[in-house]
């Protein structure tokens, strides 16, 4: 199995759930229609790209996320300037704009998403660096330009879990991408997703796994009431402190960083 075609045993049957107290069907047709207009926006001013401030891109990115109706809160830290790998676990397709949000990167994506509708252009457009997933022999070559984007001062976003995971189980961090800020010389910054319901425990309701469709995820968050975002800055992992991708990977993993939420976590190989 290549590295980055990790398995999740994550389903949607086995493991997501329900809306247990739904917004009415005008109001979700709204929250969608929100989304769609910010998106398209994005679109729009995408040729501008570095013109654009950062704090922009910040704002916009978790102005969709509550278009969505989904409450979003920041804990930590601020992640550094200069070439920076983020890195966060993968639990929903909301966790790209909330990672966004911490500091607008350069996406790692698989090569498929450059064909989706409106998400394909709009990741083009912002810089995503496409993988080859199922080549292995691709894997040098795209550690070299991961590496090559983190010297030029940019930060590169990544999953390495290589899969999403329904929130309540979590994969480990693969080490290849680590291997990138290794060799480029740059620090690490981890970053905690969580979703729960307001006033409630963890909630699965955001989690987009297995055969999932994207249309059937949207329309289950925008259907969901009182969906809590909690996004936790963790401590920077400063260059050099780590000198193998194994070492870099096991500290960067949520729940080894000093997060009590994460401590419970299950922890599949």
């Amino acid at each position: 199995m290549s590295v980055w075609l990790p398995s999740a045993p994550c389903t949607p049957g086995a493991c997501v759930e329900q809306a247990r107290a739904a917004t009415a069907v005008p109001r979700a047709v709204l929250r969608l229609t929100a989304v769609v207009v910010l998106v398209l926006a994005g679109i729009a001013l995408a040729p501008l790209g570095g013109r654009i401030p950062a704090e922009w891109v910040r704002r916009w990115c978790r102005a969709i996320v509550r278009a969505m109706g989904v409450t979003v809160r920041f804990t930590g830290g601020t992640a550094p300037a200069g070439g920076l790998l983020l890195v966060a676990n993968h639990v929903s397709w909301l966790d790209i704009p909330l990672l966004t949000a911490v500091r607008p990167a350069r996406m790692l994506a698989k090569t498929e998403i450059r064909q989706w509708p409106v998400a394909g252009p709009l990741a083009a457009r912002g810089g995503a660096l496409f993988i080859e997933r199922d080549r292995i022999r691709a894997l040098p070559e795209t550690v070299a330009r991961i590496a090559e984007a983190l010297r030029e001062g940019a930060a590169v976003a990544a999953f390495p879990e290589g899969s999403t995971w329904c929130g309540r189980a979590h994969g480990r961090f693969r080490r290849a991408v680590f291997q990138a800020a290794l060799d480029a010389g740059v620090p690490v910054q981890p970053v905690g997703l969580r979703y729960r319901q307001e006033g409630g425990g963890p909630s699965t309701a955001a989690a987009f796994v297995g055969e999932d469709t994207l249309l059937a995820s949207l329309w289950r968050v925008a259907r969901t009431r009182g969906l809590v975002a909690e996004v936790d800055v963790l401590p920077v992992i400063p260059a050099g402190r780590h000198t193998t991708r194994k070492s870099l990977a096991g500290a960067a993993q949520p729940g080894r960083v000093g997060e009590p939420d994460w401590t419970h976590a299950v922890l599949v190989p």
